[in-house]
């Protein structure tokens, strides 16, 4: 515990599931948290006071991290809170939104998919690389689906997640000689709401039994590679896609 002490730390879409057990597990790890929110602020809320509950120190910012004004206004809440030196950005806002096959698709819905996986990656990594310096770590939530394109239906969502993959390699060259390390999560399959609300029962019963470990991956699990590629312990992996999903699929 407490590997994190004195650090400040970001997480976007912090409010629930695999945001939630991050933002707390970060906490957990001494480290000062900014739940960042859109639509959930009662998820926030309850995310902070649970950090609050503990001994821990966070605050909620709702801001649209697709949106670079509010991208701005994050940064400038963030550091008005907890100074000029971030230590971990943790990218993990994104959806799936819905499943459409390829005659299904429209600018409008392929914009959403990708603003908000994809750009918002980029321009919040644009917006407080300059307040990270030599020690930092920032972290992506990339998925299985760039490594396999995803099940039926998401192909945009599993294109976006290829191209945060990629982002991740291409920041870890030019953001590695200034000490800034730039690692991905590619998480399976994970009991959250993202699979209650787009995946049926049948199908995730046969994945879980196809899964070596037989089972569903939790929240709290990716939150602990998380605390992990942060902490000063993975001070010399940079540049990785770390696959998190029982064996499912190898890298």
């Amino acid at each position: 515990m407490n590997k994190l002490k004195g650090k400040v730390a970001v997480v976007t879409g912090g409010s629930r599931d695999i945001g939630r057990a991050i933002s707390i597990k970060l906490a957990k790890e001494g480290a000062k948290v900014v739940v960042n929110y859109y639509n959930s602020e009662s998820g926030a809320t309850e995310t902070v006071d649970v950090i609050k509950s503990m001994g821990g120190d966070a605050i909620a910012i709702k801001a649209d991290v697709s949106n670079l004004e509010d991208i701005k206004r994050l940064r400038l809440k963030t550091v008005e809170a907890y100074g000029n030196k971030i230590d971990i950005l943790v990218n993990n806002a994104g959806g799936l939104f819905a499943r459409k096959s390829l005659q299904e698709l429209d600018e409008s819905f392929y914009d959403l998919v990708m603003n908000v996986n994809f750009k918002s990656t980029v321009f919040v990594m644009q917006a407080f690389e300059p307040f990270m310096s030599k020690g930092s770590s920032i972290i992506n939530l990339s998925s299985q689906a760039a490594r396999d394109g995803g099940g039926g239906g998401s192909s945009i969502y599993a294109s976006s997640k290829g191209a945060v993959s990629t982002l991740t390699k291409a920041m870890a060259k030019d953001l590695g000689p200034k000490g800034i390390r730039v690692n991905a999560i590619c998480p399976g399959l994970i009991g959250t709401k993202f699979h209650d609300d787009f995946t049926t029962d049948e199908i995730r019963n046969k994945v879980a039994s196809a899964t070596p470990l037989r089972r569903e991956g939790q929240a709290s699990e990716v939150a602990d590679l998380v605390a992990y590629l942060a902490s000063d312990e993975a001070s010399f992996i940079n540049g990785n896609n770390v696959d998190i999903n029982g064996g499912l699929a190898f890298s």
